[in-house]
């Protein structure tokens, strides 16, 4: 787990600002989970096979001897607060987002921690194939506001259940040569969820896999109409993407539209995010019969491809310079007013020398100093200093508020 310090943070607060506005415009709004919520709600959804399930949770008991989980994921969540709270009564349609902290016990790596923050967005209520290609559309001209390279849309289908036992039926099948080049995690999954071998990083893994069917051959009609309407809508909206034969998603809710972002510039952890269909999951945690999908990127990952932009950086517009206690007087409540009337304002109290104190002027990159001292006081003005410039004027001190207020903000 890592903390997020400056000048990393001022990335962090205009991602998040940014794609708060993203979302809003169209058309959702923000939901806020807490961060524990029952076991059974991971565990019974995500899928006992899932290796979130079976090694990165942090689980826990608590003194009324339940099984909380530090939450591993935001889907299972919202859906869990909009079945709890009726939200389809109030709306059969509803577009929700969240951003906040995830949690699963994993080998840390580039743009991976323990503790890691995610976007996110949720669909209910719509099943037309558009929606998918809309939603995909609106995350692209989201990153298109970033201005981030070499993003691929990779496109896939999970099918739905009739197509999947079919399709599991002929993995296991296939599979069975092979099982004893397996590793023991896919040796388990051979048996209980073939598909989870598509995910696999091992090498020997990955090569078995290329040898296997695609799940978009075993689509019925249903399923590959959508899926071919999905493509449709894309082209539509110009937003290009690729058919990847072996995507699968990692949590059991999925079916049919699954597609990952991904790009060049992250080496081997290449995806920006993911997302697909969950028709059934609100059902199954006790809502209506419900369409949905949804969408999760990584906020590290994304602070990786931003990088530190200076132009994200606060800027100070007024340092003031204080070379003795008479200047101090007046500039202590001058620098408080200012402020609070929105002028981001900086005043330094140690009582160093002119020369340090412009030195922490410009090294905190302030746009203007005042320098405002005994003899100013004398005279009835300031010394106002453009710090890019460098030219001087002199300000009246009777309207040096209202002066700078006009000047700077």
């Amino acid at each position: 787990m890592n903390d997020v310090l400056a000048p990393e943070i001022y990335s962090w607060r205009m991602a998040e600002n940014i794609i708060r506005e993203n979302f809003e415009k169209f058309g959702f709004s923000e939901i806020k989970t807490p961060i524990v919520e029952n076991t059974t709600l991971f565990s019974r959804n995500l899928g006992e096979t899932s290796d979130i399930v079976r090694k990165e949770m942090y689980t826990f008991l608590d003194r009324n001897e339940e099984s909380l989980t530090l939450r591993p994921e935001g889907t299972a969540p919202v859906v869990r607060a909009l079945v709890e709270h009726n939200l389809l009564n109030t709306d059969p349609v509803q577009r929700l987002y969240y951003w906040g902290p995830m949690f699963r016990y994993e080998r840390p790596q580039k743009g991976r921690y323990r503790q890691f923050f995610q976007y996110g967005v949720e669909v209910f209520g719509v099943a037309a194939p558009q929606m998918d290609a809309e939603l995909i559309a609106m995350l692209m001209n989201l990153y298109g506001k970033f201005q981030l390279k070499n993003l691929k849309v990779k496109l896939g289908s999970m099918g739905c259940d009739q197509c999947r036992l079919k399709y599991r039926e002929a993995l296991v099948s296939l599979l069975k040569p092979s099982l004893s080049d397996l590793c023991e995690d896919c040796k388990e999954r051979a048996e209980k969820n073939p598909l989870r071998v598509f995910d696999c990083k091992n090498p020997t893994c990955k090569e078995i896999a290329k040898g296997l069917p695609s799940l978009l051959d075993f689509l019925d009609e249903g399923c590959k109409k959508h899926f071919e309407s999905v493509g449709k809508g894309l082209a539509e909206l110009q937003t290009p993407f690729i058919v990847d034969r072996t995507l699968v998603r990692g949590f059991d809710y999925y079916n049919r539209t699954v597609f990952e972002i991904t790009t060049e510039e992250l080496g081997a952890q290449n995806a920006v995010g993911g997302g697909g269909r969950y028709d059934n999951l609100v059902k199954e945690l006790g809502g209506p019969d419900c369409p949905a999908i949804g969408y999760a990127g990584g906020v590290e990952r994304l602070i990786l491809l931003l990088g530190q932009r200076e132009e994200w950086k606060p800027k100070l517009a007024l340092f003031i310079v204080v070379p003795d206690e008479r200047g101090m007087e007046r500039a202590f409540q001058l620098a408080f007013n200012l402020r609070e009337k929105g002028l981001t304002t900086e005043i330094d109290y140690t009582g160093k020398s002119m020369k340090s104190q412009m030195k922490k002027a410009d090294k905190f990159q302030a746009e203007h100093v005042l320098i405002l001292g005994g003899s100013e006081i004398d005279q009835n003005t300031a010394i106002l200093r453009n710090m890019s410039t460098k030219e001087q004027q002199n300000l009246k001190l009777e309207n040096i508020e209202s002066e700078l207020l006009g000047r700077l903000k």
